[in-house]
């Protein structure tokens, strides 16, 4: 449930994304966000642990190289690279007390409001197609973190045209202004679907790519490391791993509970 937002239509953003205390309440139904396997946000369930370390990996190597402005893709569609954004960004607005935001930059397949259980008006969509001018009409706290979300709302089809306007040029500048002021994570498209991630990647400090064990090629990875190059690869994310049944890391059982879901 979210709290009303005033209208902040045509009034432009300066100085870097906006503080957390600006902007309005959403408080996630739990129903929702347990059904989405959305777990990040809870300390003490034990499917969390895989994001509880990636979490830990992430931070090392931003602090280590002054990174602030990370994505997150995949090869192809549906290997969950949305599912372990949102899980990610949740578990890093847990620690600590920089904020976490988290860009839904999936323009065609948008799903981090969907995920959320969030009905916003705007969207990044709207800010990039001139509609919205301004990034707090659109971001949205998620209440008791460190937690700030953009979704997109509108799907669009002109996404290449948008990627490469003006307003874009915008978002990134706005972003650059808030470096060292907390984490941003942009949930992206994967890269066989279009263009939109390799002109995204461009612009951002690192990225991870998420594999799907089940499916996604040791040629793929490849293919997917040479389009973005030459921003740096922080590192790859193993979604569906099955592990054997003396395995202790292999999370089988939760994997196949995910694996429903997608």
């Amino acid at each position: 449930m979210a709290k009303e937002r005033p209208s902040m239509i045509n009034h432009p953003a300066t100085g870097g994304l906006p503080a957390l205390s600006s902007l309005p309440i959403f408080s996630p139904e739990l129903e929702t966000i347990n059904r989405r396997h959305i777990i990040g946000f809870e300390t003490r369930n034990a499917d969390s642990r895989p994001f509880n370390l990636l979490r830990t990996q992430v931070s090392k190597k931003c602090t280590a190289n002054g990174w602030s402005v990370i994505g997150v893709t995949s090869a192809e569609p549906a290997a969950g690279k949305s599912f372990v954004s949102l899980n990610l960004a949740a578990s890093m607005a847990r620690v600590g007390d920089q904020p976490v935001y988290l860009l839904d930059l999936d323009l065609t397949r948008a799903s981090v409001a969907r995920y959320m259980g969030m009905t916003p008006e705007f969207g990044l969509s709207d800010y990039l197609s001139g509609e919205v001018d301004s990034l707090s009409a659109l971001g949205w706290r998620v209440e008791a973190t460190n937690l700030a979300v953009f979704p997109t709302v509108h799907p669009v089809r002109n996404n290449a045209e948008l990627l490469s306007g003006p307003h874009f040029r915008s978002l990134i500048d706005t972003i650059r202004a808030h470096d060292g002021q907390g984490i941003v994570i942009c949930d992206l498209p994967p890269a066989f679907a279009n263009d939109d991630a390799m002109i995204v990647i461009q612009q951002l400090d690192a990225y991870l790519l998420v594999v799907d064990g089940s499916k996604t090629t040791r040629r793929q990875v490849i293919e997917s490391r040479a389009m973005f190059e030459p921003t740096p690869l922080l590192g790859t994310v193993l979604n569906r791993y099955q592990g054997g049944v003396t395995d202790p890391y292999g999370y089988s059982g939760y994997s196949q509970a995910y694996r429903k879901y997608y």
